[in-house]
């Protein structure tokens, strides 16, 4: 699997925004995040989901690095002169051509309808509400397999093995999403991870009581309970925590959870 080259080129400046940094702090300055601070200063690239503006052809000019993702970014000049940025396709390179309407030719990186692309087709920043932009399949290396057109939904097999139904009404991008030897890679280091903005983990049983329901004991003691709990005594592995119930009637088959390798 070729590598994508990147172009050697600063970011464009009108499509930065600055963030600040939360430290994992919610507005009131309380930790509701665990473990994350600190990290490399980076700057936020506008990234447009939904590619807004439809039936105007654009020109790939540079496939770049996103601090703040897994996958490429690919800075797209359109024939009305302005600039975007659009999750990079992989295999696609400067000067290819990208455009976004309800039925487009079915090339790499070109969006449409799902109900216009061909059944088996590998698609990608898929949207879950019509006009919402793209909210799912964006992590680098991924693509979701379109399986059947039925009524007014589509049925799609997701990276995660779930197949679900989602409106024909709603668009996709074309392709796999670029960087998939992203998965090869390993954190060697502790400094390495500090940079990527994650503080170090403490293992509950290492705590004390008064600060985890599993510290305590003499030595490695086990937990003691009959399943593991949170720091806050909640019940913790194994327990279902997904809130968006209103699209469960659209789950045709729920994900197939892979073994632990031991």
């Amino acid at each position: 699997m070729a590598e994508q080259i990147l172009s050697k080129k600063n970011p464009e400046k009108s499509l930065l925004v600055s963030l600040t940094k939360t430290g994992g702090r919610n507005s009131t300055g309380r930790i509701t995040v665990r473990h994350r601070g600190g990290g490399a200063r980076k700057i936020y690239r506008v990234v447009d989901f939904g590619q807004e503006k439809k039936g105007i052809p654009g020109e790939v000019t540079a496939i770049e690095y996103d601090p703040n993702r897994r996958a490429h970014l690919a800075l797209v000049q359109y024939e009305t002169g302005e600039k975007g940025y659009l999750l990079a396709t992989h295999g696609m390179k400067e000067g290819d051509r990208v455009l976004c309407d309800e039925v487009v030719p079915v090339s790499m990186g070109n969006r449409m309808k799902l109900k216009n692309i061909p059944q088996g087709s590998q698609v990608y920043n898929v949207e879950l509400e019509r006009d919402r932009g793209g909210k799912i399949v964006r992590g680098a290396g991924t693509s979701a397999k379109l399986l059947a057109i039925e009524d007014t939904y589509v049925t799609l097999e997701l990276p995660s093995s779930e197949v679900r139904k989602i409106s024909e009404e709603c668009y996709a991008s074309i392709g796999m999403v670029s960087n998939p030897e992203h998965r090869y890679k390993r954190i060697k280091n502790a400094g390495r991870s500090r940079l990527m903005g994650r503080r170090p983990e403490v293992r509950g049983s290492a705590m004390n009581p008064v600060d985890h329901p599993h510290g305590g004991g003499e030595g490695r003691s086990p937990i003691g309970l009959k399943h593991p709990k949170t720091p806050w005594g909640k019940p913790a592995l194994g327990v279902k925590t997904r809130r968006k119930k209103w699209t469960d009637k659209l789950i045709v088959r729920r994900r197939i959870k892979k073994k632990r390798k031991k």
